[in-house]
């Protein structure tokens, strides 16, 4: 299909923008030519009509997933498997995102459930990574391995020390959690003399928890610019593999790398991939994974002084208990949707170096209440991309107006009311210590 025909359905939809199969349609046209993430838009735009339709919730999951977006896929897929007339397919996702996680002995059961219910939705590219075939019920593990042809260890990707160039300058908003930071992490390294009088480490860990695109990497990034440490970003694929002993020995190396480059910050993305709780963990080596994470936060057989640590999650109650202990992550951070002031400083720094003319930035930040930082890169992105479509047929460019970005709030959905759903069950009914008390308050329950 191509661009042509795409415009014809959203111009359809135009005509009739409460049309919840049309959208969905688009949705999927838009998966099958790998364009994932204006999918997920249009999937969540439905969802927004039709909140309880497993379909969008299944196609949403599907984008998540297929964008790299794992966590956003597993909240929106365990939400679809609450229910017990979950499709199969969700099972299959789930089987995939667990996977990822490293969770192999999970992701055999799940997938084989998913069979039982459903043979139709075999995956067969799934089924020879987990070794389960027709004639295999056993899906076995040997020595940690996947029965399955893996390649031999090679060792996690080497995670590269950067060195970032943005500071807090560069952050919109977000004040009360730039204090903490400064408080636990940066003023240690400017006036370490103070913190010695007291006995004070220099370093320690900070959890920030919330939903997606609320700049959490970002932040972090911004914290080893604004004292001028290394910084080394760390996801799931530098640590973990399939055999037993690898990803341990992965994090320990990453670690090590942080110490000899202090002070340096190490940022974990997606860190409940890491640690989720020993409790929901069959599978042995995952948890010789998170004990190998607390003894390195502990600095058992290493000195961590000058280690800052930062973790990043959109599942906190994913987490296992352990890591909320002193000396770990010990400061516990809720970085929710920017309010007005910090959606129109946002603006003003997506903006920069972009043609805009009079733009009305506290006008626009009081349409966009609940649209996180990168809801609204998505509105400027849209005002951008109509922008260049009438510079092509008039040959001129314009700037952008106050006019052009109101246009395109209005075609975009708040990505972060998904979480809060999510979030204000756990926030309700598993708030044990107050720990999401920051979500009650936000959510003003």
């Amino acid at each position: 299909m191509n661009d042509a025909a795409l415009q014809a359905l959203r111009e359809a939809l135009k005509l009739s923008p409460e049309n919840v199969p049309l959208r969905q349609h688009l949705a999927e046209l838009l998966m099958g030519l790998a364009r994932y993430s204006e999918a997920a838009q249009e999937f969540r735009q439905a969802m927004a009509l039709a909140p309880d339709h497993a379909g969008l919730k299944l196609g949403l999951a599907k984008a998540f997933l297929q964008d790299g977006k794992n966590s956003q896929a597993l909240v929106v897929v365990e939400d679809l498997l609450k229910h017990r007339d979950a499709p199969a397919a969700a099972h299959v996702v789930h089987a995939k995102l667990l996977v990822r996680a490293g969770e192999i002995e999970r992701a055999v059961r799940v997938y084989k459930e998913a069979l039982q219910l459903d043979p139709e939705a075999a995956d067969p590219d799934l089924a020879a990574q987990l070794g389960v075939g027709p004639e295999d019920e056993g899906g076995e593990l040997f020595e940690g391995r996947l029965r399955a042809a893996w390649e031999e260890p090679g060792g996690g990707a080497e995670a590269a020390v950067e060195r970032p160039k943005i500071n807090f300058a560069d952050v919109g908003g977000m004040e009360s959690v730039k204090d903490e930071v400064r408080m636990k992490i940066i003023h240690p390294l400017t006036h370490p003399e103070l913190y010695k009088a007291y006995g004070k480490a220099i370093g320690g860990g900070i959890l920030l928890y919330g939903p997606p695109g609320c700049g959490k990497t970002h932040l972090a990034r911004a914290t080893a610019g604004e004292v001028k440490a290394g910084f080394i970003a760390v996801g799931i694929n530098d640590v973990l593999e399939m055999w037993i002993g690898s990803s341990e020995r992965n994090l320990h190396e990453t670690f090590e790398r942080a110490r000899n480059n202090a002070p340096c910050v190490l940022f974990f993305d997606e860190v409940d991939a890491l640690g989720a709780s020993r409790s929901d963990l069959r599978q042995s080596s995952g948890r010789q994974l998170i004990n190998q994470f607390l003894a390195e936060l502990d600095g058992v057989q290493s000195n961590n002084d000058g280690l800052l640590i930062l973790a990043a999650t959109n599942a906190p109650w994913h987490l296992d208990s352990a890591f909320r202990r002193p000396g770990r992550f010990d400061r516990i951070l809720f970085v929710p949707p920017p309010d007005a002031p910090a959606r129109a400083g946002i603006l003003r720094i997506l903006l920069k170096n972009k043609p805009s003319k009079d733009v009305d930035y506290d006008q626009l930040a009081k349409k966009t209440e609940h649209f996180s930082g990168a809801d609204l890169k998505a509105i400027i992105d849209v005002a951008i991309e109509q922008k260049l479509r009438e510079a092509m047929k008039a040959g001129v460019p314009q700037p952008l107006t106050t006019k052009d970005l109101l246009a395109a709030a209005a075609t975009v959905r708040p990505s972060t009311k998904e979480w809060f759903a999510t979030a204000r069950n756990y926030a309700l009914y598993s708030n044990q210590g107050g720990i999401y008390d920051d979500i009650l308050k936000y959510m003003k329950i």
